[in-house]
Formats: structure tokens, sequence, C-alpha cells
């Protein structure tokens, strides 16, 4: 079990965009990552934690591709809500100071892709300084390949990778 300090750590989940959601993925599809992912961020805004939503919109067109936006209704008042022109979520945002003036240590990542976006993430996050857990179901590749080589060989070198049910919030 992986116990939660809901002051001290942020949910971040990344690109749970309609187009990344609706991509063909695996090892789980793209409403098996958000059912999770929704299920998990209930838990962290119960339990008083910050949920930190990411999306990417592509640096130089006028317009961003159908489907650029958060899914409906997944951010609620009181995320934080950040936008990435790159793979990763700290590189040029604002990432690092909104979660440093919460108080923010540790930060459980989820999302689309595994191995791109979520461990973009995760590598910057671990140069900030920040504990990392992964919650593997509540992440999927572009192949099953992608996505198990990301959790069994590069995260467990970051941090702990459990699943959803294996993490616990003070009652």
């Amino acid at each position: 079990m992986t116990e939660i300090d809901p002051q001290r750590t942020a949910l971040v989940l990344v690109d749970l965009m309609e187009r990344m959601v609706a991509l063909p993925l695996a090892p789980r599809s793209g409403d098996e990552v958000v059912r999770t992912a929704e299920e998990l961020a209930r838990s962290f805004r119960k339990s008083g934690g910050t949920v930190v939503v990411v999306r990417t919109e592509r640096p130089g067109p006028a317009e961003q591709p159908p489907g650029s936006g958060l899914l409906a209704g997944f951010a609620e008042e009181g995320d934080v809500e950040v936008v990435k022109r790159s793979v990763g979520a700290f590189h040029g945002t604002d990432l690092d100071a909104r979660l440093r003036e919460r108080g923010v240590r540790t930060l459980v990542l989820g999302g689309i892709a595994t191995n791109l976006g979520v461990e973009s993430t995760a590598r910057a996050a671990a140069d900030h300084g920040y504990g990392l857990v992964f919650a593997e179901d509540a992440m999927s590749a572009l192949t099953a390949e992608e996505h198990r080589g990301a959790v069994t060989l590069d995260m467990p070198r970051l941090g702990t990778v459990t699943t959803v049910a294996e993490l616990r919030f003070p009652a």
C-alpha cells in the first residue's frame, strides 16, 4: 500500500483530451484510463488534495486540432489546469511554482501516453526534487510494449509504480 498525504501530494493527469483518449491505446483503452483517473481524482478531491490537469497546445497553428480541450466535465473548480507546449508539463509552464505554493512534495501521475507525456513530466518532476508515484492503471500508451517498458524499466527508477487500489488516503 502507498499512503497519500493529501496536503503534500498532487495528482497530475496528463493529456486527458478527446483526441488523445480516442486513439487506439494499449494495454487499456482511453475510456478505461479516464474511468480510473476520474476515480483517483475524486479520492484526491475528497481528501483535500490537489488535482492538476494538463493538456497540450501545439505551438504555431492559429487553431488547435479538434478535440484538444480537456474532456468535458473532467476538471472541477479548484483544480489546477496547465497548458503545455512540449512533451512534458514542466518545461515552459508555471507548474512547479503552482505546486510549491501549495506545499506539494510528491506527485501521483497518470494519463496518456505512459512513455511520452507522463514519463517526460515525471523525469522533469524528479529533476525538480518531487517524490513520484505512478498509478499504472490510470495510464496507457500507443502500444502495450511501450507502456510495459515505461512502467517496468524506467518509472521504477524514478519512483513507485502502483495501482489506484493500492493508494491509501487518510480516513
